[in-house]
């Protein structure tokens, strides 16, 4: 059995294997009854798991670039095509 202490803002910890068996994550409703002298919490409402990524999320309209592209040959000074 995991045990904390409550801060003065009356603030508990619940301990991690606790939060990881409920599914409990940051945005988590929970309520709390007092039945017989004894304190029970339920989980109302599950928050949705957040990506490790965004990665791949968005749709980009242009074209992609070349895997060869050299973001350097933007810095390099142009010629100009003179006489």
């Amino acid at each position: 059995m995991d045990s904390g202490s409550v801060t003065r803002k009356g603030q508990v910890t619940i301990p991690k294997e606790v939060r990881r068996e409920l599914g409990i994550r940051e945005g988590s409703r929970i309520a709390f009854t007092v039945r017989e002298g004894k304190a029970e919490l339920r989980v109302l409402h599950r928050a949705p798991q957040r990506a490790a990524s965004g990665f791949g999320m968005l749709k980009v309209r242009r074209r992609h670039l070349p895997p060869d592209f050299d973001p350097a040959t933007l810095l390099a000074p142009r010629r100009r095509a003179g006489p």
